[in-house]
């Protein structure tokens, strides 16, 4: 093991840049290039199907099967003119990665040969076996029916020989399995609720479509440094690992200089996106040592969630081939920044309007105002349920440390946008909506130009805040799937965006039985009067300070928002009544599928959980330990020298030293098995239990602590072990690329 650790530590010194081979087009040139586009639809299908898959994508007119094996032709004929071979449906099960089974074209013609076919129907359905994916108790093995299903709005992609066609998952009996189905669902939902208030300003608007831009944080590891850490490679964390004497301390490596491999990587990663149609625009050193961000340009939410899930498997393969591995925990090294996925999310209009933007009159900012307080009320009444999306076993490490915001959900929206929505709410006049876009501001430096400064700041530890035309959802983990966050962030706006047309509608009959005005007036002190009790009743969601401070957990508590912290608890926000009546009401998930889903996120948990426990015991017990005890036996060996060649006095003073080191290697080695024991045994007693929520609640409560204490007295050990006896690379080799 010594020798191993040197020699991988050694090899990553030695790493080159791999050379990428750029493609001789621009980007602009070859993006979208493995993807069936709207240009090769045009090219590929007829003139009369081509219409008919624009109207499907564009207006969710309905699929017409018949239209089906016409579609799949013109595919195939693209697929096989780009050297494909192979199809799969490529779907999002509820493991949060993605699921594909690959079939070939081939089949026999009926003549002793093969001929390459591809139908109508294998477009658009396959069946996979739903017993062998998560399915909270849906699925049984002896029910193993389910159905994906194609979903048209998603192009079809080429990786290397294969056709991935995005699809739904669903059960044989009709329940989502998935993260599309419901997604769907939320967003139909999203755009039928926006729509309708939007009338209230704008009766031309056909269509309000759900954006997402995310953020995706990563860290890279050389390869064989990965290989040697089985925390790393069995958990996509270190359970054990001392501070780096520097890590990121001196802000040195944020937006710094790119080293060559990773530049390198970064290169070869945009071209693989750009031809998957992924639309990468930003690159850059993090704030962690080894951490890096990409970030596309926005996209409509589900071609968002389905490009960020492409990414995250292209990252991993592009990542090998640099001598790398991506590692998407959230908190893969203690004591430094966790990794986010960092959710911009919007509302737009068919006619290009973003109504989280201000506008440039009265009726555009009163419309801009009812957006934003009617985001603030759907993310207040469900605050404990979005906190329970972006929760996980994973994510649990990282919020609330670091830059991460806290495990508790409110929004910031600057001092210029919570002024207007305390003017609207204590003013007695109706027509004072002035909202100010960017404004400038002159340095006393002419070489400089005047800045434009946005109406908004930036709060690092908001969870949801308000960045001048959209809303950023930062809790997101890295390696979470963003369709749960966004299957519950457009519900509950659908939700609140209903209710607020509900109350409205019925307020304008009211004023209008009571004064004789034109309808426009009435519906304009309407909205002013419901949005004003809004204002007031989502009050406690608002929060511009410091989300990190004690104060602020008292007071959020005080204000009646969620403060749990314990993730198997966070998870029961799904079934809150509140909850079930939201997601039944708006059609997004039964309650059935509800309790199911919840049945996975438990069992997820504890079995991660209970993975972490069995490394951590195997490295304490067959690593630590051994070169601990080995390295003991040295230093006790040359006490023993020390009393041969010296007097007993003499050798006492200078085998003092090793003396005490030896005593803390036999205390701690010690602690180590006895805690070691105790871990085993906490888990014997949760597994016990039957139910999976309560054997999660029992995994957080008594077998999780356990890692955390193991690990202290790992870290003291790796202190005082002579650095050539250590078997695992440390943190000031893990962080540091060559």
């Amino acid at each position: 093991m010594e020798a191993l650790r040197f020699q991988v530590v050694g090899e990553a010194f030695k790493k080159k840049p791999l050379e990428v081979k750029t493609p001789s087009e621009r980007p602009c040139e070859y993006f979208g290039k493995k993807v069936f586009n709207r240009e090769k639809m045009y090219k590929y299908l007829p003139k009369n199907i081509y219409e008919k898959m624009v109207n499907v994508m564009d207006n969710g007119a309905r699929f017409d099967r018949e239209m089906a094996d016409a579609v799949a032709l013109g595919i195939k004929q693209w697929a096989t003119d780009n050297g494909v071979t192979h199809y799969t449906h490529w779907f999002q099960p509820l493991t949060e990665g993605t699921a594909e089974k690959h079939d070939s074209f081939i089949e026999h013609d009926g003549k002793g040969g093969m001929v390459e076919e591809f139908s109508g129907k294998l477009l658009v359905q396959q069946e996979p076996d739903a017993s062998s994916f998560p399915s909270g108790g849906i699925r049984s093995t002896f029910e193993a029916r389910g159905y994906s299903a194609w979903d048209p709005t998603s192009p079809v992609f080429i990786i290397d020989d294969t056709l991935c066609i995005p699809t739904v998952f669903i059960s044989y009996s009709g329940e989502a399995l998935d993260y599309k189905v419901p997604l769907l669902r939320s967003l139909h939902a999203v755009n039928v609720a926006a729509t309708d208030v939007c009338h209230y300003f704008d009766p031309t608007v056909k269509k309000v479509t759900s954006n997402l831009g995310w953020e995706q944080e990563y860290f890279l590891v050389d390869e064989g440094l990965y290989a040697a850490r089985p925390d790393l490679l069995l958990t996509g964390r270190t359970l054990m690992g001392h501070d780096s004497a520097k890590n990121q301390q001196m802000d040195d490596h944020y937006f710094g200089s790119i080293p060559e491999r990773v530049a390198a990587f970064m290169k070869e990663l945009e071209i693989v996106a750009l031809e998957l149609g992924i639309p990468c625009k930003t690159r850059h050193n993090e704030v962690a040592p080894n951490q890096f961000e990409l970030a596309p340009i926005f996209e409509e939410t589900n071609l968002a969630v389905d490009h960020n899930m492409l990414l995250m498997s292209v990252m991993k393969r592009v990542a090998r081939k640099h001598g790398f591995r991506v590692l998407l925990h959230e908190k893969p090294f203690a004591g430094i920044n966790g990794s986010g996925k960092h959710n911009n999310w919007s509302l737009s209009t068919d006619n290009g309007v973003l109504l989280h933007a201000p506008g440039k009159t009265p009726e555009q900012n009163l419309r801009f105002a009812v957006f934003i307080v009617e985001t603030l009320m759907g993310v207040y009444r469900h605050n404990g349920l979005l906190k329970a999306s972006i929760m996980s076993a994973t994510n649990a490490h990282r919020l609330g440390a670091n830059e991460a915001p806290p495990a508790i959900i409110s929004s910031f929206l600057g001092k210029q946008l919570s002024e207007l929505l305390d003017h609207i709410e204590k003013s007695d006049k109706d027509n004072l909506l002035v909202m100010q876009g960017k404004q400038g501001m002159k340095l006393d430096i002419p070489e400089i130009p005047e800045l434009l400064i946005d109406n908004t700041d930036r709060n690092r530890t908001s969870p949801f805040a308000f960045t001048g035309n959209r809303f950023e959802f930062r809790a997101v983990g890295s390696e979470a799937n963003c369709a749960s966050a966004m299957i519950a962030l457009n519900s509950a706006v659908a939700e609140a965006l209903v209710e607020f047309k509900k109350r409205v509608d019925a307020r304008v009959k009211v004023i209008s039985s009571q004064f004789d005005s034109a309808e426009h007036n009435a519906t304009y002190h309407a909205i002013i009067e419901v949005l004003r009790e809004d204002i007031k009743t989502c009050k406690p969601i608002r929060f511009d300070g410091n989300g990190y401070s004690d104060e602020w957990k008292a007071e959020a508590e005080r204000r009646g928002l969620d403060v749990e912290t314990s993730c198997p608890v966070i998870f029961e926000r799904y079934l809150d009544e509140s909850s079930v009546k939201m997601f039944e009401g708006l059609g997004v998930m039964t309650r059935k599928e509800l309790e199911a889903r919840n049945e996975v996120k438990w069992e997820t948990y504890t079995k991660k959980i209970q993975i972490e426990a069995r490394v951590l015991g195997d490295l304490s017990m067959n690593h630590i330990i051994p070169v601990a005890t080995d390295y003991q036996s040295k230093l006790l060996k040359n006490v023993e020298n020390m009393r041969v060649v010296f007097p007993a006095e003499k050798a006492d003073s200078l085998s003092d030293r090793n003396i005490k080191i030896i005593e803390e290697i036999a205390n701690r080695t010690s602690s180590i098995e006895t805690m070691v024991d105790e871990l085993v045994e906490a888990r014997k007693v949760a597994n016990k239990i039957e139910s999976e929520h309560q054997k999660a609640i029992a995994y957080h409560d008594t077998v999780a602590p356990m890692l955390d204490t193991i690990r202290r007295q790992i870290d003291k050990l790796e202190l005082i072990v002579d650095d050539a006896y250590w078997p695992l690379p440390k943190y000031r080799e893990l962080l540091f690329i060559r």
